[in-house]
């Protein structure tokens, strides 16, 4: 079964930037579209980013510009560089498969002051 744990996210400012990671137990991202989903307090998880296994990536609109997907097949690692980040990108950030997620990991929190 895989396995799936972010890391990274922390306390950031607004205009800040913070960089997430996704370690999978097994080598899915050559074989899966992966994405970062979010889920903000009181709101829906929501995918905000994927990329495919050829590599490429679509974002969120609320996101776009702003946010950057890539990962390292040969370390089994995703990542979501996120810069400009506004106080709405409040909320604990899960990786996972898309569009048919598998068991969630806990996730990391990631909070945006103003």
């Amino acid at each position: 079964q895989v396995q799936l744990v972010e890391s990274g996210g922390g306390l950031a400012q607004a205009g800040g930037s913070l960089r997430l990671s996704c370690a999978a137990s097994g080598s899915i991202f050559n074989d899966y579209v992966m994405g970062w989903y979010r889920r903000a307090p009181g709101k829906q998880r929501e995918l905000v980013a994927r990329i495919t296994t050829g590599g490429i990536t679509n974002y969120a609109d609320s996101v776009k510009g702003r946010f950057t997907i890539s990962k390292d097949n040969t370390k089994n690692t995703m990542y979501l560089q996120m810069n400009s980040l506004k106080p709405e990108d409040t909320a604990v950030y899960y990786c996972n498969l898309v569009p048919v997620p598998v068991a969630w990991g806990q996730g990391t929190q990631v909070t945006v002051s103003s």
